[in-house]
């Protein structure tokens, strides 16, 4: 299986949990890892397996991943398995009740990326899934990295089958 991660980050956060989870794939795929500002859609062809992570901003994953999705032309993920992921707070870490009720409104930046990649053609073969941070810039909370390396093997053992 050939397997690309792409991915935006703005304090390596996201970044950090791109390359776990490519560590998780590693045992069953050939894996590359690029930032979403390098990704060009053109460069989908031949990988089985689409994996897309942002940050979220402003419940939504940040504007440059949001053109990066916006520029795979519909259909063309039809043969291709997708997931998707996000970084940000946990909502029980969110000191806001108003932001909290937002959150739980709107949610995060893996779900959206999840239903472009769906409408785009990909067939979704895990959940999105949320990792967390501590504060607005990080770290990442305590086990995100390995949680992220599992998430790889689980989207390997799925993604092969």
């Amino acid at each position: 299986m050939k397997a690309l991660i792409v991915y935006d980050s703005y304090f390596n956060n996201t970044e950090q949990i791109a390359r776990a989870i490519g560590d998780g794939l590693r045992e069953e795929a050939d894996v590359e890892i690029c930032r979403v500002g390098d990704a060009k859609p053109e460069q989908l062809a031949g990988f089985d397996l689409l994996i897309v992570g942002s940050p979220t901003r402003a419940f939504r994953p940040t504007p440059a991943t949001t053109a990066f999705l916006n520029k795979i032309p519909k259909n063309s993920l039809r043969a291709v398995k997708v997931a998707a992921f996000d970084t940000g707070l946990a909502i029980d870490d969110i000191g806001s009740p108003i932001l909290r009720f937002f959150v739980r409104i709107f949610g995060y930046a893996a779900k959206p990326i999840s239903g472009k990649l769906k409408g785009k053609g990909g067939k979704v073969v895990i959940p999105p899934e949320g990792f967390f941070v501590t504060g607005t810039k990080g770290p990442l909370k305590e086990g995100e990295l390995q949680r992220a390396t599992d998430w790889g093997r689980r989207i390997a053992e799925i993604g092969g089958n």
